[in-house]
């Protein structure tokens, strides 16, 4: 192992340079939060949490039940939306389990 060492006033020079890179790169890439879709569910949410299937969420789109917002083939739906049509399932399971 090899050892180079540097005088103090080169060091404090790397590390104020370090600092000022790691400002611009922070100022460049925005922080994830303000890209996140917070608040949005995908599919694969939605049908765990209402359990139901893939083909019964489709249904509750295309019948205009839940709203939901489609980006690049993906689909998402708000929370507001999935709690209004959460009564709306609960009601048609509880009717299937009294026609058994």
């Amino acid at each position: 192992m090899e050892i180079i060492s540097i005088e103090k006033k080169t060091f404090e020079e790397m590390v104020s340079r370090f600092d000022e890179l790691v400002t611009r790169a922070g100022a460049l890439c925005p922080k994830d939060d303000d890209k996140k879709m917070s608040g949005w569910m995908d599919s694969q949410d939605v049908c765990i949490l209402l359990n139901i299937s893939p083909r019964t969420l489709q249904t509750l789109r295309d019948n205009g039940r839940l709203a939901y917002s489609q980006i690049n083939h993906k689909t998402y739906y708000l929370p507001e939306d999935v709690e209004r049509v959460l009564a709306v399932v609960e009601k048609k399971k509880e009717s299937m389990i009294i026609k058994e």
